[in-house]
Parts: structure tokens; sequence; C-alpha cells
């Protein structure tokens, strides 16, 4: 284990689950990522291993049957994860994100019910906001949910579901008109719903599809699809919290913890991509010496190691700023664009470090440099994250008089 990406001030507990997990990582999932990602092949003995770990349940409060640690914990954890493959760690984050959703805002009925499943991995969680025509604009859904008799019709079509087809429970934002007068804001008449329903491809239950994977440029073995709602009936009890029109605040809230997933990420991609770049650089030589002696390589180096500290210094400060209780948007956001963007970075200059060995598929490098895009775009553009950070800094610093 190298010098970077270091966390002071960890307690005993958080050291020994971050190292399980680094060595699970070493030992389970870099020997076959690159493998399994050229197949696009859902990693099912790393997800069964991950679960027997407790992962999926490492947010969950104990009373639930989870290990009820910290986001910190969970987000250097997945910083390990995204190390080793970063589709993985997209398995976790959906899961994650609606299991804190539930411990957050769920009934009680609804936490005694979902979250000792989830936390065993036996439910795992998506969640879906996106729709094929509005991309960052949420408030614009169409997705309807109209109340009929003791539950809800839910119409419409969701795009962009992480783990979609592998999972067993659906969040789902969904416009509920109901009850709200003529003018109301878009954000207030949206509602949350819990899907249950099988896992799989195609009419998965009456009114509801999974019509199958996306191809995608990167971030493969991990199901990326489309849901589409076609009369699907949900019964009341099943809206998240039971009260309509709170489901913008409740996956906000979600997407803001998802937002220092997303940084994590980035942080054990970029991390990857150096001990990559170094190794390299060390053993393949030109002009009579290693490419390392060349001056012009250790400034690329110094320049990426500089830029994995600073992201994963940014990340673990929005992570415990989110522990201690306070709003964490603005730290959230800045982590979210800077690692992203930094790591898009540190994987380019390691993958130039490789030359013309990078883009061969025998070279890991070439993986990590059709992954990293994904973060530029996940959770929110960086041009999402600006404008949010940008907002908060004008609320922050604002000029009285």
């Amino acid at each position: 284990m190298g010098r970077l990406a270091q966390t002071e001030g960890l307690t005993e507990v958080q050291r020994e689950i971050v190292s399980t997990v680094r060595d699970f990582v070493d030992k389970e999932i870099l020997p076959v990522a690159t493998e399994l990602e050229h197949r696009d092949e859902y990693p099912v003995r790393i997800v069964e291993g991950l679960k027997d770990l407790g992962v999926f349940g490492l947010m969950i409060p104990e009373e639930y049957g989870g290990l009820g640690e910290s986001l910190l914990t969970y987000a250097l954890c997945v910083e390990e994860i995204a190390r080793g493959w970063m589709s993985v760690s997209g398995i976790i984050n959906t899961h994650f994100i609606v299991a804190y959703m539930l411990k957050q805002h769920g009934t009680d009925e609804q936490k005694e019910y979902f979250l000792p499943k989830m936390a065993a991995g036996e439910v795992r969680g998506a969640f879906s906001m996106s729709e094929p025509g509005l991309g960052s604009d949420v408030s614009a859904i169409t997705t309807k949910g109209v109340r009929d008799g003791d539950g809800y019709v839910l119409t419409g079509q969701k795009m962009w579901l992480t783990n979609g087809g592998t999972s067993s429970l659906v969040a789902v934002l969904c416009r509920t008109d109901e009850g709200h007068p003529e003018g109301t804001p878009p954000h207030k008449s949206m509602t949350t719903f819990l899907i249950d329903k099988e896992p799989g491809f195609g009419q998965v239950k009456p009114g509801l599809t999974i019509p199958g994977k996306i191809d995608k440029m990167g971030y493969k073995g991990v199901d990326t699809t489309e849901l589409v709602l076609d009369g699907l009936r949900v019964p009341a009890d099943r809206v998240l919290g039971g009260e309509t029109g709170r489901g913008f605040y409740q996956m906000m809230d979600g997407v803001e913890v998802g937002r220092v997933n997303v940084a994590a990420r980035g942080c054990g991609v970029a991390l990857r991509a150096f001990e990559l770049g170094i190794a390299y650089a060390q053993q393949r030589h030109t002009f009579g010496r290693p490419i390392a002696q060349h001056q012009a390589i250790q400034f690329k180096l110094a320049e990426m190691a500089t830029k994995v500290e600073a992201a994963h210094a940014l990340m673990v400060g929005a992570a415990r700023k989110k522990d201690s209780g306070q709003r964490n948007d603005l730290e959230a956001g800045m982590a979210k664009y800077l690692a992203s963007e930094y790591c898009k970075e540190v994987v380019e200059d390691a993958f130039r470090i490789h030359g013309g060995y990078g883009f061969s598929k025998e070279y890991e490098i070439e993986r990590l440099y059709r992954e990293a895009p994904m973060l530029l775009i996940g959770e929110g553009t960086a041009e999402i994250q600006k404008m949010i950070v940008g907002r908060r800094l004008l609320e922050e610093y604002r000029i009285q008089g």
C-alpha cells in the first residue's frame, strides 16, 4: 500500500473494514475485472463475496441487520472497490442510495420490511429519476402516478437505471398532482414510489417492463436499463414516507450522498491509473534507461499524484461534513466535480505513459480510459455541480444591505 490517498483520524474499526475491502479487491476483483469487463459479464462471484463481507449493509443501522457505519467509511470502501473495477462500485451505490432514502424518509413499516433484506443483500436496490427526454432537468419529469382506489397507477418511461435488471426494489420518482393546487411548483408535486419486482428483463410484472441492457462504451458488467411503466399498480403503502409531494426532496437527499460516492469512485479510478502509470514507467526502457528517469515522465507522475491527493482530501471532507449532521451539498458538489475531472486527467496521463500499449486491450489502462468519462456525467454533470456550487456560494457570501 502506497503513500497516496491515506485518511487520518480513522477508528480501529474503520481501518479494519477498509483494509478488509482492500484485500478483497486485490485478491478477488483486480485479477478478473478486465476479462469480465471485456465480456460485459455481471460479476456474480464478486457480488456474492461483497454480500458475505456485509458491504451491502454498511450504512444500514445495526437494528436492521446492517453495520451502522458512517458515510466516510462507506466512501473509503467505494474508493477501494472502484480502484479494482468501477462497475462493481456502481452495483453497490444505487443499492446504498435506496437504503439511505429508506433509512432517512421511510415509514417504520417500510424500514422494517426492506432494510434487513437489503442489509443481507437479498433485496438489491435501484433508483430512477431520469427520463429519455430530460437529462439533468428533473423538474420536467412526465412519468405520472395517479390515485386509483387504495393505490396508484404509474405510467411513463424512465432511463439510465443502474441495476435496472438485477435489482428487486426500484425507487421511482413520479409526478402526482392530486392534492396540489394549480400553480404548485413542479418539485412539490413529485412522489417516490417503492416498486418490488423480480430481477430480469422483459415484462417482470404486469405493467412493468425492463427492455434490456443499454450497450455502453464503458461501465460494463453492471446493467444499465430503461424502465417502462404501463399502468403499473402500486399500493399506497409503497409511497416512500407515506406522503405524496415529498419525492423531489427525498431523491435530492439521496443524490447528495450519492455524489460523495461518485467522488470516491473518481478517487479510486485515479489512484489505480496512477499505480499503473508509475509501475509501467519503471519497467519500460527508452534511450537506454527506464522512462521514469526522463524528466517529462516525472513531471507527469508528480501532477498525477497531486491530483489523486487533492481529490481524496475533498471527498473525505465532504463525507465527514455529512456525517457531522451538516448540509454538505456545496462540499459534495465540489468533491464530485474535482474528483471526476481529475480522474479523467490522471487516467489520460497514465494512458500517455503507456504509449501505444495503452491502446491495447491487453493492458488495464485501456479499460480505465473508457470508464472515466462516465464519472463526468453520472449523478449530475460537471456543469450541474458548478451550478449547485455557484448558487450555494452566493447564498453563503451574499452582500448585506
